[in-house]
């Protein structure tokens, strides 16, 4: 369903100046900041693990083919990176990305003003500077709060999503 809105190009695959006509994948449609803010159009929704864009979107639209619209509303243009890790595939990962997963990534300070708090993250570059109440955070603690974040979605409301699929289309296909 997402690609059979694309238009169509010319493109010369082989390099044998015989262009065959195929779906112009280049093209990409985001959604505006103002509506990414309206709540109104947007449920907010926790990733389980081993949860694919397709899980949710069958479990939540209905349609295992608009995964498309939770991609689009969480500014995700690849999934391998941008998708939270399950968590056999996130412990793969940490272990093959650092060579000491218990190794101090950076430091973390709450700082105070008024009635505002703030936390502040100080690099590890030199412990010298960092103060006594700094929190370590480990590469695994670190990587761990990534995947978390990732884990909070937007979906757009049903009943928005019929409208939300027309604009898409108009703006695909460049009317």
């Amino acid at each position: 369903m997402y690609f059979t809105n694309f238009p169509k190009i010319a493109y010369d695959v082989r390099g044998t100046n015989i262009p065959q006509l195929m779906t112009d994948i280049t093209r990409r449609v985001a959604m505006t900041v103002n509506t990414k803010k309206n709540l109104q159009l947007l449920d907010y929704y926790e990733v389980k693990d081993g949860e694919t864009p397709e899980f949710i979107a069958d479990k939540y639209y209905g349609n295992i083919e608009l995964h498309w619209l939770i991609l689009i509303a969480n500014d995700i243009v690849d999934y391998y990176s941008q998708w939270p890790l399950g968590v056999n595939a996130f412990e793969e990962f940490v272990y093959n990305k650092y060579e000491n997963v218990d190794a101090i990534h950076h430091y973390e300070v709450y700082q105070e003003s008024g009635d505002t708090t703030k936390l502040i993250e100080l690099p590890n570059e030199s412990a010298t500077s960092i103060p006594v109440d700094a929190i370590a955070i480990t590469n695994y603690e670190y990587e761990e709060s990534l995947n978390n974040d990732r884990r909070r979605i937007r979906l757009i409301k049903r009943e928005y999503a019929p409208q939300i699929i027309k604009e898409f289309e108009a703006k695909i296909r460049g009317l």
